[in-house]
């Protein structure tokens, strides 16, 4: 009788640190809340569903990646102070004073070879990495738009260097720039309300990448595109310092494997989505494409290097901005 009880005080004590052990490694589990601008209907959404599924395969579980498209968690600005704040984990950074160079770098006038876009995007992220760590943050997704920032008007326009007076949404201090310099007024909208304020008349003109002015179908209010691709664009995706520090050092290498396998997977889908919403939009929805000459490109791009130069140099301070500088001139069309 003694026996059974000692047997059934044993059982009942394994079964104990059994619980335990399902309730410690249930805790191990992460999940990461990763806030996108883009919606669901969006080919990039695709490439952070990729991503969230490959983070999980290659952690076994142990880390999951939970997606918010849409703003849903915060506005376009609020990036920096979302992930510090605890609101999102993970989410794209915007133009923010507190990342001085990435502010004046991430995106740049500039003609680049988009073969090498992957291994291009991956030297700047580690270029601007010590200043992501200084602000708490680290950089993860590379989102190049280089292929899409593009720029739209309700009807034809002769020459994009010279909007008189036209008022163009920006998207930051360099796009506010440029409009300025060609004689138009920057007006600084978030994508969410961007096709109001071009069905009301609120700008005249729109930059914008192609992929989110195709989800927010915007080519039914401004229709006429002016293919220009004067810029390396790339709004990167940062993870809280403190959230990937936690991580063990294999989550860590595998959730950047991740990101960057999600970054190879979206590239050739992305730049033929993009190109199916503008041929769509031209032949069944009455837009129309313009494509500027090599040549009016790259003497667009000289122009507004010679101005925008000074502030990289200015913000990036001397050594990091010549790293830059030679990164676009290394990976030049």
């Amino acid at each position: 009788m003694k026996l059974n009880m000692i047997n059934k005080y044993a059982a009942g004590a394994m079964m104990c640190v059994a619980g335990l052990a399902i309730t410690a490694s249930v805790q191990a589990q992460t999940t990461l809340r990763l806030s996108t601008y883009v919606n669901e209907t969006d080919i990039r959404y695709e490439g952070f569903k990729k991503f969230a599924e490959l983070a999980e395969q290659k952690t076994s579980g142990r880390v999951k990646v939970q997606i918010f498209p849409s703003a849903t968690l915060h506005g376009w600005s609020e990036g920096v102070d979302a992930v510090l704040g605890g609101v999102s984990d993970i989410s794209w950074i915007p133009a923010d004073k507190r990342l001085a160079c990435y502010r004046v770098t991430s995106l740049y006038p500039a003609l680049v070879d988009l073969e090498k876009q992957i291994e291009m995007d991956a030297k700047y992220a580690d270029l601007i990495r010590a200043e992501a760590a200084n602000a708490g943050l680290v950089p993860l997704i590379n989102s190049n738009y280089s292929y899409d920032q593009e720029w739209w008007f309700k009807g034809p326009i002769e020459d994009i260097s010279k909007l008189d007076g036209k008022l163009v949404r920006s998207i930051g201090p360099l796009v506010s720039m440029m409009i300025e310099t060609w004689g138009g007024k920057p007006v600084f909208i978030a994508p969410k309300e961007v096709y109001q304020s071009a069905e009301r008349g609120v700008v005249d003109g729109i930059n914008m990448g192609v992929a989110t002015y195709s989800s927010w179908k915007l080519w039914g209010v401004m229709p006429y595109m002016v293919n220009s691709t004067l810029f390396y664009g790339n709004i990167i995706y940062m993870i809280n310092k403190k959230k990937f520090d936690s991580l063990s050092a294999d989550d860590q290498k595998a959730l950047m494997a991740a990101a960057t396998e999600s970054e190879v997977w979206l590239k050739p889908r992305y730049e033929n989505w993009v190109n199916e919403q503008v041929g769509n939009a031209v032949m069944k929805g009455g837009g129309a494409a313009v494509s500027l000459s090599k040549d009016k490109r790259q003497s667009l791009v000289g122009e507004i290097q010679k101005k925008w130069n000074p502030t990289v140099k200015a913000d990036c301070g001397d050594a990091l901005s010549a790293k830059v500088l030679s990164l676009f001139s290394e990976y030049a069309e």
